[in-house]
């Protein structure tokens, strides 16, 4: 009995604990931060692998769209710069790709450097129509 009037005493004089410190609070922040900036790098490498796969992708599908556009072409030519998309498209399954690197977007630059070079311009794509090449108007994304 007495060991029941001393459990009720303590009770009342330490209040129940309702939670977290500031100790326990910043401890786990800073282990969230932490896990933060291993992360971040590889999901930011992660992102950027995964446009320049994008870009690879649709280099290739185009690129297959102009030589079966060549090899059912009569005189044996590529398809005109004005026109590519709309020329290739019996030869893609759905629209005209665009393109995945930076703010550029679908439409097609006609270039008659050889080898192609950056334009400068906002559109996606280089190409040119006396060589066939087909390539990312950006700096990096040349190289494909």
């Amino acid at each position: 009995m007495r060991s029941a009037v001393i459990m009720r005493s303590n009770a009342i004089l330490r209040p129940q604990r309702r939670g977290f410190t500031l100790i326990e609070l910043l401890v786990v922040l800073l282990i969230m931060g932490i896990i933060a900036a291993v992360a971040m790098p590889k999901m930011l490498n992660t992102m950027s692998s995964t446009r320049a796969n994008s870009a690879r992708e649709c280099l290739q599908i185009v690129r297959q769209a102009i030589e079966m556009y060549r090899s059912n072409d009569p005189n044996n030519a590529y398809p005109p710069a004005a026109t590519l998309a709309t020329a290739l498209q019996p030869h893609l399954r759905g629209p005209f790709p665009t393109c995945p690197m930076g703010n550029l977007n679908a439409s097609v630059y006609a270039s008659t450097a050889n080898p192609l070079v950056v334009s400068g311009t906002t559109d996606g794509w280089l190409y040119n129509q006396s060589t066939g090449d087909f390539a990312i108007n950006d700096a990096t994304g040349i190289a494909y």
